[in-house]
């Protein structure tokens, strides 16, 4: 910390020195008509150009000297003469030091080597960095750090870089294939009225004008299907959803979801999209439809094998799904499974057996289908079986990235289900009546999917962590420094 201290002060010298010469260390815009990638593409011998960037070497050869100048798109060599440059100019760069912000106006032409370089005529110095940059990372004790100073890491991590480049460009693609067969992005709101659409404990925020508490969305499930009640036929919505619940390597509690609605379509029709999806943006990002992911190469040739979560657990346990709780209890003790508390419900036992069964897949998607209905309220019972939903879970390399359903559009029915998923939960939990009224005016019947965006990313860039593909992860505050 010494040494760091050390340096900083030597650079507010340099800082007041260039202020003492009358140079602004901290200039205004700057005209770059062109990124550093299109630069070098557009590369003429003798072309006059101009352009800036961040400094990340500086290499001194008597009285020239190199300095390599890097913007979000590539890296570009600059050459200062002090012969050829007014006096002005050179002392800015006697001045520079490894993470300033630098301006260049010059001359391109090639080294003896074949290098690209602009020849400066004019450097403009646009941030004077204060603190050093560090050379790399190394070590598990600066996982932590690349995380709170994220800005940091991306300075000097050209991996780390390229990870978030692609995320976006993912996204692009998705909202390219979307698009491209008609559905309509929409946006719903963050704050609602009543937490629902999905499961889980929400955050809870406070209205002042409205004098009411609100709740950060779980997911914006409801209010999609109102939008195929009012008649659009087709919708998505990239949006963030929050769940104020645990954080691990697969969770953080505040996640990108994708959730399409297709009317007069079902859970076989979200299936294929899924396929379809996952293989265009693959293609299109990639270059190629089978991904390496730890150690594993996934083909994600279409179709996808299926697999039966209630044939399973017959197999396994030899449970029925509409067998009471206590002879699931006293079936899944005979194998060794311990229970703790009383009282336990039928949902709870499921979730239970839910995470004991993830099907272990290596080198292909896997749809999960076969789900008890008691589940999933929002979903279609299967017609030759009404205790299972017509419902899939979709994992890739042992990691579920989707849900979609057949969606149910029985009012009635609807309400069922949504007083039997309230039993015990009165005190904190209301059905959303006006998501009723609108099933009421008649919702055509359809499919619905909500896809992982954080854990998609993780997939195509091979990413064992969340936080890796998240720009600001959530973090415990810094402990204070004694």
């Amino acid at each position: 910390m010494e040494e760091v201290n050390e340096y900083i002060k030597q650079r507010i010298n340099k800082l007041n020195l260039l202020k003492e010469l009358g140079i602004e260390p901290y200039g205004g815009r700057f005209n770059k008509t062109k990124c550093i990638e299109y630069l070098l593409k557009d590369f003429k011998d003798g072309d006059r150009v101009e352009t800036s960037g961040r400094v990340v070497a500086v290499r001194e050869h008597g009285k020239s000297s190199f300095v390599d100048l890097r913007d979000a798109t590539g890296k570009i060599q600059i050459y200062v003469n002090s012969k050829t440059i007014d006096e002005e100019y050179y002392k800015i760069y006697k001045l520079l030091d490894i993470g300033d912000i630098l301006g260049v106006k010059g001359q391109f032409f090639k080294t003896k080597t074949g290098e690209i370089t602009i020849n400066a005529e004019e450097l403009v110095l646009l941030a004077k960095g204060l603190r050093p940059l560090p050379e790399k990372w190394h070590g598990l004790k600066d996982v932590e750090i690349r995380y709170r100073q994220r800005y940091m890491d991306l300075i000097v991590n050209e991996e780390v870089r390229n990870i978030f480049k692609l995320r976006s460009k993912i996204i692009s693609k998705i909202r390219e294939f979307l698009d491209n067969r008609g559905f309509l992005e929409v946006e719903t709101p963050m704050m609602h009225h009543m937490a629902g659409g999905a499961s889980g404990e929400p955050f809870k925020t406070y209205h002042k004008a409205l004098g009411i508490e609100l709740y950060l969305r779980l997911a914006p499930e409801l209010y999609l299907k109102r939008l195929l009640v009012g008649g659009f036929d087709k919708v998505y919505e990239l949006n963030r959803n929050f769940r104020n619940e645990g954080i691990s390597v697969r969770h953080n509690p505040e996640f990108t979801m994708l959730e399409v609605y297709e009317a007069y379509s079902d859970c076989e029709g979200m299936m294929r999209l899924t396929e379809e999806l996952f293989n265009y943006v693959a293609n299109q990002t990639l270059g190629t439809n089978r991904i390496k992911f730890g150690e594993c190469e996934i083909d994600l040739t279409p179709p996808w094998p299926k697999w039966s979560f209630a044939r399973e657990i017959k197999n396994r346990f030899d449970i029925n799904p509409d067998d009471p709780a206590e002879e699931w209890i006293r079936k899944l003790k005979s194998k060794g499974m311990v229970f703790e508390g009383k009282d336990i419900t039928r949902s709870q036992i499921v979730n239970i057996i839910t995470e004991m069964l993830e099907p272990q897949t290596k080198d292909r998607p896997i749809f999960v289908v076969d789900l008890f209905a008691e589940l999933c309220p929002l979903a279609k019972r299967k017609k030759d079986n009404p205790l299972l939903t017509d419902r899939f879970e979709l994992f890739v390399g042992n990691m579920e990235l989707a849900n979609a359903y057949s969606e149910l559009n029985d009012p009635i029915e609807q309400r069922e289900r949504f007083e039997q998923q309230l039993v015990g939960q009165e005190a904190v939990k209301k059905i959303d009546e006006d998501f009723l009224i609108a099933l009421e005016y008649g919702m055509p019947p359809a499919g619905g999917l909500g896809i992982g965006i954080d854990r998609l990313i993780m997939l195509f860039t091979n990413q064992s962590s969340i936080r890796d593909v998240i720009l600001f992860p959530q973090l415990r505050p810094e402990a204070p420094t004694s």
